[in-house]
């Protein structure tokens, strides 16, 4: 009964249409309406928190890093060679930074704030044993097959998106990274990592393979068609509903009432 939420973007078709055919793979009578809510007008209020939360406690110390480097005169966006290696070294670490950044405020127990109605504990307890922390459990446990079925439909493994750098350049990069003796990259080490990198590339010049920047926004994916969205109902006090229970109108609705 749990829906996905988003601001409005077609960017978030996928997750919807995915998230749409698994529900209704394992609950038919949801045919027919999308298992995602587009919050407007600043509703997306869980994951505008978690953001703002991200921003004030892990971005700042990053952004002046690599700041540096920018100030420095080590990086210029507009230099393909340049782009390319920056993401090679910097997107596979800071998304370890990220990862790690999830597992410590998923596995650790929140302030005790008397206002919440939401459970209170460790995040990651209460999403595995909700019932032990009064809350109801709404997992579903998927068929087998369900997830292979919705990958093939709506996931293209070949698309640029999933690409860190062009196939070809990735290889060439980590023969690269592998003369260097495959230094660690962190945050002593990064910009250092970087700049060799670009020191041996730019003597490989001519040996570099034709780099291809494909476009990540070709072939967009569309929205599901013949799907109406959720009903939404905000009450005069300003509160609202924004689950899948009752086809999204809540517990003891229907959508005749």
């Amino acid at each position: 009964p749990m829906v996905t939420q988003s601001d409005p973007g077609s960017e978030n078709f996928g997750i919807t249409n995915a998230h749409t055919m698994l529900h209704q793979w394992h609950d038919p009578t949801l045919e027919g309406t999308l298992q995602h809510c587009w919050m407007h007008t600043k509703k997306n209020v869980m994951p505008e928190i978690t953001w703002s939360q991200l921003c004030r406690q892990f971005t700042p110390g990053f952004e002046t890093y690599l700041d540096h480097g920018v100030e420095s005169g080590w990086y210029d966006f507009d230099n393909t060679l340049q782009h390319l290696i920056f993401q090679w070294v910097f997107i596979p670490w800071l998304q370890r930074k990220l990862d790690g950044y999830k597992d410590c405020i998923n596995n650790t127990a929140k302030r005790h704030d008397h206002n919440k109605v939401l459970p209170h504990g460790v995040l990651n307890l209460i999403y595995n044993s909700a019932n032990d922390f009064g809350a109801l459990d709404f997992k579903i446990i998927l068929k087998p097959g369900a997830i292979d079925h919705v990958h093939n439909t709506y996931i293209d493994p070949n698309h640029a998106v999933f690409e860190l750098v062009p196939p070809e350049f990735g290889n060439f990069i980590q023969c690269c990274y592998d003369e260097l003796g495959r230094p660690l990259v962190n945050c002593q080490s990064a910009w250092t990592v970087y700049l060799d990198l670009h020191h041996i590339i730019s003597q490989l010049y001519e040996q570099l393979p034709q780099i291809v920047v494909a476009d990540e926004d070709n072939d967009p994916l569309p929205l599901l068609e013949n799907h109406q969205d959720l009903p939404f109902h905000e009450d005069e006090d300003g509160t609202y509903y924004m689950g899948g229970v009752g086809r999204g109108l809540g517990f003891g609705a229907s959508p005749s009432s």
